[in-house]
This record gives structure tokens, C-alpha cells and sequence, in this order.
């Protein structure tokens, strides 16, 4: 599997595979289907630290656009000392099931995207919660709600890709997400 996700080989073969087999396809994959026929990817953010709104391509007939991965990197910069660092794609392509997922029409809203090793050192002082080598510092993890979505189904839609982390904190009303080993959580 290459970076921009399943090649047709592949789903073919693991399409063919569930039905001789009689097993429904896992959900990551049957998301998978259509893929070839979409031509857009798009996320709309909300940082609410800094007010930034971004509806933003980042993605167009096969290929991921220089200028949205940009804009978007720079509305999830750590707010606290400005610094922008590049989010991982895989990222951004599991927002965009989220928000498919969901049938999202509002930004997500951003309370944490990257955050720099200093800002993640400060957090950690502070709070029991802070994980010492945090996905957000190697731009792979985001903490987010989404108006219109009750934050247990935001949890849901997530947990349901079954892929990476999903910590869910009801008490700070965000859900975390990022892409490294598949995990839940409550906070």
C-alpha cells in the first residue's frame, strides 16, 4: 500500500478475497471504494485560538496540492510560539473520512494541531495528561470537535475507521486523533 492508500490491485484482491471468503470487507477498506472516482479532498478548519478559518483543497485528481497543504499546515501551527511544521498526509486523509464519515458541514474545530517539543514540555508541567513523546509534536495527531456532531458520535465515526488513536475527552469536550498505533482511550 503506497502513501495515497490502496492501489486497485489491492482492493481488488481484497474485495475478491471478503466475498469468496463471505467476510464483509473491514470499513477502512470499503471506504476505499470511490476513491478512484473523487476528485476533490477538501478539509474546513476552525483554529480556535487564533480565529483562522480555512476551507481548503488539498487534494485534486490523484494528487496532493502544494498550496492547500500549506495553508492547512499553517492554520494547525502550535499557536503558542507561531511554529509551522508539515502534518502528516495520512492525517489529513483521516479527517476528510471523519468529516465523510459523518456528513460534516461545519470546520472541525482545532484546539491542538502540531505542537512544538517546548510547547509539549510546558503542557506536560501542567498537566497529568500530556503524553511525553506526543504525536503532536511529529505533526500526527489533532485535537478537535465538530459543531453539529455530538462529541460521543464524533468518538464513534472515528473509532468505526479503525485506524490510530482516538482519545475521547468528554470533560474538555474534544476528541484526539492521530495516526499512530491503532488504541482508544478516555480521558
Amino acid at each position: 500500500m503506497d502513501r495515497k492508500g490502496l492501489n486497485r490491485r489491492g482492493f481488488l484482491k481484497l474485495a475478491g478475497g471478503a466475498v469468496a471468503s463471505g467476510v464483509a470487507m473491514p470499513s477502512w477498506a470499503r471506504s476505499q471504494t470511490g476513491r478512484q472516482h473523487e476528485q476533490e479532498r477538501a478539509l474546513k478548519l476552525l483554529n480556535l485560538h487564533t480565529g483562522e478559518h480555512l476551507e481548503a483543497p488539498y487534494w485534486l485528481d490523484g494528487e496532493y496540492l502544494n498550496e492547500g497543504l500549506v495553508q492547512i499546515n499553517r492554520v494547525l501551527r502550535d499557536h503558542r510560539n507561531g511554529e509551522i511544521f508539515e502534518m502528516d498526509l495520512q492525517l489529513l486523509e483521516l479527517l476528510h473520512e471523519v468529516q465523510q464519515r459523518l456528513g460534516a458541514k461545519q470546520p472541525f474545530h482545532v484546539i491542538s494541531g502540531y505542537r512544538s517539543p517546548a510547547t509539549n514540555q510546558m503542557l506536560r508541567q501542567h498537566s497529568a495528561g500530556v503524553a511525553k513523546k506526543s504525536l503532536h509534536m511529529e505533526g500526527k495527531a489533532i485535537d478537535i470537535r465538530l459543531p453539529g456532531v455530538a462529541l460521543r458520535d464524533l468518538k464513534v465515526g472515528a473509532l468505526e475507521l479503525g485506524r490510530g488513536g482516538v482519545g475521547y475527552y468528554p470533560g474538555s469536550e474534544f476528541v484526539h486523533l492521530d495516526v499512530g498505533r491503532t488504541r482508544f482511550w478516555r480521558g
